[in-house]
């Protein structure tokens, strides 16, 4: 099972290492980025979760969920805000952002990395009960994982239906290689460069008309491209 990744953003570089390495001690894969602006630089879509400072030089916390909130790639993204401002008004407004959580400093360490896990857990089972994603008539069900074209039912193998799953789910971002590698392949797996041309080329064929609307970025990757 994949590692969930997480990114710390915190302009407090000491708190950010002491995170990571708490974070990674529980098996999470962990980033820091020491302003909103750099995370927003780094591909925020990319993250399981995200763990925000609210008052930040530039961008606070409040204005980069608000920005994540509205983006269709980042808008089911988990937040966890940390802040020393525990007002009830300033509560209420993160929550109101779409918050998961919300953590007052001075904290726990380990109280951190248990809302952390449970709020992927929530998120987990979220994502099966809201498990269908689709694109006018192609209709993935992740929970059942069955995949329909114009309603009728197409067989795809396992990595056929991990990729058209990734690329469909997040409409407009080009995927490189190597994030479409991390996000479909078992770690263990060694896997070229053709093995996803090759991959994507027969599920491009099976999905019919909507298959051209995967198309590759030479020198970037691949995106399933709409005006939606």
């Amino acid at each position: 099972m994949k590692q969930k990744r997480i990114l710390v953003v915190d302009d407090e570089q000491d708190l950010c290492e002491i995170l990571l390495y708490n974070l990674k001690a529980a098996d999470f894969e962990a980033e820091a980025a020491n302003s909103a602006e750099i995370a927003l630089d780094k591909g925020t879509s990319q993250y399981d979760l995200l763990i925000l400072d609210v008052m930040m030089p530039g961008m606070s916390g409040f204005e980069l969920a608000e920005k994540l909130k509205a983006d269709r790639q980042t808008s089911r993204i988990p937040i966890i805000f940390l802040t020393a401002k525990d007002t009830e008004d300033d509560t209420l407004q993160g929550f109101g952002l779409g918050a998961d959580d919300y953590v007052t400093k001075p904290f726990s360490v380990r109280e951190v990395v248990a809302r952390v896990k449970a709020v992927l857990a929530r998120s987990q089972s979220n994502t099966i009960k809201d498990s269908v994603i689709s694109f006018e008539g192609l209709v993935l069900d992740l929970g059942k994982k069955t995949t329909m074209v114009d309603g009728e039912n197409v067989g795809l193998t396992r990595t056929e239906f991990e990729l058209l799953g990734l690329l469909l789910g997040h409409r407009g971002q080009v995927f490189s290689r190597q994030q479409i590698f991390d996000a479909v392949w078992p770690e263990d797996v060694v896997v070229s460069d053709r093995t996803v041309d090759v991959n994507i080329t027969r599920m491009r064929k099976k999905i019919g008309k909507y298959g051209s609307l995967i198309v590759s970025r030479q020198g970037f990757g691949y995106v399933f491209e709409s005006e939606e």
